[in-house]
């Protein structure tokens, strides 16, 4: 077989592997965040400009392809995450931290709304060098912001399970069990009481 056909077919099939394990691709970068409850998270950077696409798993863990009944009983070291891949070129890392703090309780430790657990802390898993700098500076923005301890962490990004088809998308695939979910969570009241006071300048 000619080299140049050989070369061609090995570049296909890489690429071909690539886009099944929902690699990034050209023009695109993946940026992860841990936020409690991933159905959540997935709604609310679903509806950014710019993102791609949104996929609910666990990281940070120490536990190999964790399941949801192991990770939610809280002995894996895992957090409910999600993995967004974004267009940088319609949205920066920094917009994508923006909403992220303003989608989250980042003042309680272990914890967001009615899930308890270090599987539910808050996270900002950094990909590369330049992340982490932005990351740790939106975090002291914020501390500042809302004159309190701020409990997110800022940590490397290792493996990431995609979590079981049924989780994914499930804003989407049960509307009325998610609605009333976060509703009877109390995510959305608790964060606008949170940002609603550091906008008016209150502690």
């Amino acid at each position: 077989m000619p080299r140049l056909l050989l070369s061609l077919i090995f570049a296909a099939a890489f690429a071909g592997a690539a886009a099944a394990q929902g690699t990034a691709q050209p023009k695109q970068a993946v940026a992860t965040f841990a936020g409690g409850c991933f159905w959540c998270v997935e709604s609310d950077f679903d509806h950014v400009k710019g993102v791609i696409s949104t996929t609910s798993g666990y990281t940070g863990g120490h536990v190999k392809n964790p399941t949801y009944h192991q990770v939610s009983a809280g002995g894996t070291g895992h957090a409910e995450a999600v993995e967004i891949v974004y267009d940088p070129s319609q949205v920066t890392y920094a917009q994508l931290l923006d909403h992220f703090w303003h989608t989250v309780d980042p003042t309680v430790k272990d914890r967001q709304f009615c899930d308890v657990g270090r599987q539910y802390r808050t996270a900002i898993f950094v990909h590369n060098a330049a992340q982490r700098k932005l990351a740790e500076a939106s975090k002291k923005k914020v501390a500042a912001q809302l004159g309190k301890r701020i409990y997110t962490e800022i940590d490397k990004a290792g493996p990431f399970y995609k979590a079981e088809e049924y989780h994914q998308n499930f804003y989407q695939k049960q509307a009325l069990k998610y609605k009333f979910y976060r509703w009877n969570c109390g995510r959305d009241q608790r964060i606008k009481k949170i940002w609603g006071s550091a906008q008016k300048g209150e502690g």
